[in-house]
This record gives structure tokens, C-alpha cells and sequence, in this order.
């Protein structure tokens, strides 16, 4: 089988091997094992791997490489009007080329493939949604303009769409879909009831407004005012930076709050075994991987209310939904960590959802898909 995959994510090259932020290539990975060729269409650029970029695993990768684009303003989108035609031709003939096709969603790259595809109504295809599928959203209009045509049936044929969470009313190619980081074997049992030392919280993900980290800081340091011993380990990078530096230093809170940079997945793992509680007030997710992670390693979330985050946290009982009012929200902790019982329950209530959805289960479906 001959698989090709039209993506947005910005992939690097060395040694004759390609990178590209590891969640995604680790998933991709599980995918190649079971077709011959691959052909990937995304954008590529000159810059060396980082802490969070690894290779793609296939001993036959055909890369075409295109420019990357954006319509966030003026400028960018009178150069978009060049590099268009250009994209949609590489498109076309990798879709032409190819046995299975598969798209990423929702972005650029997504929207042009969405378009390329009703070309090919007779060939095996799937895409994976990994944004909010939730009907009733607020979403940008080339998300809603992607949504739309991949739950289109009749402009979108022989496709099955992987979605985050379960929609009522929707039509009969969208299947509800998960992702996963640990295998089963890694599965342990442990108990984090060590509050006498410290509580530990952690917060994984882009420093960036969307993921709203700062929210984190502030919960946090409001448990520090209360006299509760806790800290906050930040992991990732980006714009906001320097305003939670700021912050930090500010109200003294060197030693209590560090930010650690973009580290890779053995480092991560080990942070999420150490800590109580995982924290992601995010303002739109798909399936947020932090979460799913962290419940893995008995960690109880904190995460808002978005996309399918309510029915990953059992509505509240296996973990706390925000309501974005800080002291409701800090009241909401302090409970836990004043009621030792209830954060067993909830640890344990997490631990057990989430290692239901290991890298084993996700292979036994991605090995379904492609045999249909």
C-alpha cells in the first residue's frame, strides 16, 4: 500500500531522515508499520532537530517538500496567491499516486487537502480531526469550512473522519476516535499521598495564550497564600515566555514555580510520576494529550471545560473542571487537598480511564482502518 499524508506540521531534515514534533510522528509511526510506501506532502525547513522533534520510522519516505503559508495578514496572503497552485499541484499527484489517502485536520495544508480529495471519490481515505469537534463551538471559518466538507457525504466519499469525542447528530463517516502515548506494559500501580512534603503540580504543553499557562501560575500561587506547600513545574515553550518570568520573579516565586523548557518524552514521563495534580486551563483542545498523560501516571486534571475534556474527566468525577473563576476554581482544589480520601478516589478514578487507552488498543484500530 502505497499511504500518503497531507499535513500542516513543519517538519526538519538530517541525515536523510525527517523530524517532526514527536506526538504526532509517534502516532504517524504506528501507521507506517502497516503500508509498503509513504508519501508525505507538508512543509519543510532548514533547522535542526529539537528536544520535542523525532523521525519518522520507514525504510521508503517519499517527501514533497511544500512552502508554507498563512492568511493571518495582507502580506501573507498575496504571497499565498504564488504559492497555492504550486501546493494543490504536489497535492493532486501524491493523491493521484497514492493507495490510502490521509489527511490532517484541521489546518492550512487540511483545508487545500479537503478540497483535493472530492477528486478522488473512489479511493480509500481517513483524516484525523485533532481540533474541537464540538458542533457548538466558536472556531475560525477554515475550520468550520473543513468540518464541514469532510462531514459532507456526498463531496467526501470513502472517507472515515477519527473525531474527538462523541456528537450527537452526525453523519455516518465520523467515528469517534482517541490517541495514546503509553503502552500497556507500562501500566503501574501507585499511591501519591505524600502531601506532607510537597504537592506537586505540573502543566505540559506551548507557552502561548491559547494554552493559557499563566492561569496555571495564578492557581497556584493562590494555594501558596493559603499556606498549602505545592509547586508548579512548567514544560514547553513560546510567546508568553517572558510574561510568566515576570510574574515569577515579581512575587518571589523562583523556587516554587520553574519553568523547564521543551523537554523530551522520558523527562515528561518522570515529572508526570512525581506529581499530584496536572493542569491544562486551555482556551480550545482536541484531545488534550497533557491530560491523557498525566491520568495515565494517577495524576488528578484540572482542565477546562472544551471539547471532549468534560467526558475524558467524567464530568468532575475523576478530576476538576474550571470554570475560569479563580477563587471558585482555587476552592475547587482545596478541597481535594484537604480531603485525602477524595483524592484517592479521583487519582485512582483517572489512572484506571486513562490506561485504557494505550498505544497497543490505538494500533489494533489504526490496523482496522487501513485493512477497510
Amino acid at each position: 500500500m502505497k499511504f500518503v499524508i497531507i499535513s500542516h506540521v513543519m517538519h526538519n531534515s538530517e541525515q536523510d531522515l525527517f523530524y517532526a514534533y514527536a506526538p504526532y510522528v509517534r502516532e504517524m509511526n504506528i501507521w507506517f508499520k502497516y503500508v509498503d510506501e509513504v508519501i508525505v506532502v507538508a512543509p519543510l525547513q532548514s533547522k535542526q532537530p529539537t528536544a520535542i522533534d523525532i523521525a519518522y520510522k520507514h525504510n521508503k519516505i517519499d517527501f514533497k517538500a511544500v512552502p508554507d503559508f498563512n492568511l493571518t495578514s495582507l502580506k501573507n496572503s498575496l504571497l499565498s496567491v504564488f504559492k497555492l497552485p504550486v501546493i494543490f499541484w504536489r497535492i493532486f499527484l501524491a493523491m493521484k499516486n497514492a493507495n490510502h489517502i490521509h489527511l490532517r485536520c484541521p489546518g492550512n495544508m487540511g483545508l487545500i487537502g479537503c478540497f483535493v480529495q472530492i477528486l478522488f471519490p473512489a479511493k480509500p481515505k481517513t483524516a484525523k480531526y485533532a481540533g474541537n469537534w464540538d458542533p457548538q463551538s466558536k472556531q475560525p471559518l477554515t475550520y468550520k469550512m473543513q468540518k464541514w466538507i469532510l462531514s459532507n457525504t456526498f463531496l467526501t466519499r470513502n472517507m472515515q473522519v477519527l473525531v474527538y469525542g462523541d456528537w450527537h447528530n452526525q453523519s455516518k463517516n465520523i467515528k469517534p476516535f482517541f490517541t495514546a502515548t503509553y503502552a500497556q506494559a507500562e501500566k503501574e500501580n501507585s499511591t501519591k499521598t505524600d502531601f506532607d512534603t510537597t504537592i506537586e503540580f505540573i502543566f505540559t504543553g506551548s507557552l502561548v495564550s491559547g494554552k493559557n499557562p499563566f492561569y496555571a501560575i495564578e492557581l497556584v500561587h493562590q494555594l501558596i497564600k493559603k499556606g498549602h506547600k505545592v509547586n508548579l513545574n512548567i514544560y514547553g515553550e513560546g510567546s508568553e515566555r517572558a510574561k510568566l518570568e515576570n510574574y515569577i520573579k515579581t512575587n518571589n516565586l523562583e523556587r516554587l514555580v520553574v519553568l523547564h523548557g521543551n523537554q523530551n518524552h522520558e523527562t515528561l514521563k518522570k515529572a508526570y510520576q512525581k506529581s499530584h495534580f496536572v493542569i491544562l486551563p486551555s482556551k480550545s483542545e482536541g484531545w488534550p494529550k497533557a491530560i491523557a498523560e498525566g491520568m495515565f501516571w494517577d495524576c488528578i486534571p484540572i482542565a477546562s471545560k472544551v471539547s471532549c475534556v468534560p467526558f475524558m474527566l467524567d464530568y468532575g468525577n475523576r478530576g476538576i473542571l474550571l470554570e475560569m473563576d479563580l477563587e471558585k476554581d482555587v476552592n475547587k482544589i482545596n478541597e481535594i487537598i484537604d480531603d485525602e480520601k477524595t483524592f484517592l478516589e479521583k487519582s485512582m478514578l483517572a489512572a484506571k480511564w486513562s490506561q485504557n487507552y494505550t498505544t497497543d488498543l490505538f494500533e489494533n484500530e489504526i490496523k482496522k482502518l487501513l485493512s477497510k
